[in-house]
């Protein structure tokens, strides 16, 4: 049996595609897919609607479904949120659909989500158990899971993979903070009291690979670091690892100016907590922020040339 990846050439897609060479690569543009990833892989074409055709998913045992619009990327204008919400509950309501009408289909669903779900909760301790939030992003999040859970109608083991901010030397939201704390411009945002629920890209593919090895785990799963962190923790952890200094904050106001709702996301407060995972046993291999930090950068593509 098979496993089959959505979203193969964002970020987190990339990084588990790479762990499972076996994988066929879903996407809008298969040719496209096979080019990323040096013409070795095997591709399909789907591009999020309820097709009549089902045969890319006959014969595969699992789904890493990963695909959505990026919320980082661009004004959050109706258009932009309309996007955002359609590229994750459409799809997912249409993959579901098309997964009920094949015969020889998928066991498990191992769908992206976000902590986004619980909204902004200040220092309280979430956990898979905590009520969701009323916000954009914690709507988008429930119907999202809402329709992945579906596919259980039709025997299939969905897993939910609850994400915080994933960093990573080649992309995601780190790549991003690097240059302006390079530059010795970097501080923190708001008031920096806000929890940020971090995991390393290694932790979180391992992760996805422990939710399809593991049989026994089913629901959401906070895939985050078991030790959140403040923002202004986040930022001394990375200006120490930069050698910069960290010194220049970020006012909420303009933020909120500058960037419109989505400064809420970066303002918003979550300190989620692993509680399934380590009940169920999982390591994590980067557990404590400053060390991930340090890792990452020494990693980064261009961190030699600026040391």
């Amino acid at each position: 049996m098979k496993t089959l990846i959505t979203g193969a050439t964002g970020f987190i897609g990339r990084h588990l595609a790479e762990q499972i060479p076996e994988a066929i690569l879903v996407g809008r543009n298969a040719e496209k897919i096979r080019e990323r990833f040096g013409g070795l892989r095997e591709a399909r074409q789907w591009d999020g609607s309820a097709g009549t055709d089902t045969s890319f998913l006959e014969g595969v045992d699992t789904v890493y479904h990963l695909a959505g619009e990026s919320i980082f990327h661009g004004r959050w204008n109706t258009a932009k949120k309309e996007r955002i919400r359609a590229s994750r509950v459409e799809n997912t309501r249409n993959l579901v659909e098309m997964i009920s009408r094949t015969d020889n289909g998928p066991k498990t669903l191992i769908c992206s989500s976000a902590v986004g779900y619980y909204g902004s909760r200040g220092d309280e301790k979430l956990t898979e158990h905590s009520t969701p939030g009323s916000d954009f992003l914690a709507r988008v999040c429930m119907d999202w899971e809402k329709e992945a859970l579906r596919a259980e109608e039709y025997g299939v083991r969905v897993v939910l993979i609850r994400t915080g901010v994933v960093l990573g030397a080649d992309g995601g939201a780190l790549t991003q903070m690097l240059l302006p704390f390079k530059m010795g411009v970097g501080g923190r945002l708001g008031s920096g009291r806000q929890f940020m629920s971090w995991v390393h890209i290694d932790d979180l593919v391992n992760i996805m690979l422990y939710a399809k090895e593991n049989e026994s785990l089913r629901g959401a799963i906070n895939a985050v670091a078991p030790n959140p962190v403040s923002n202004s923790d986040f930022t001394r952890a990375l200006a120490s690892a930069l050698h910069r200094p960290a010194i220049l904050p970020a006012p909420g106001f303009g933020l909120k100016l500058l960037l419109g709702e989505f400064a809420n996301v970066l303002l918003g407060s979550q300190r989620a907590l692993p509680e399934v995972l380590q009940q169920a046993g999982y390591k994590y291999a980067h557990p404590e922020i400053k060390a991930a930090l340090i890792s990452l950068v020494q990693s980064a593509p261009s961190q030699k040339m600026n040391n």
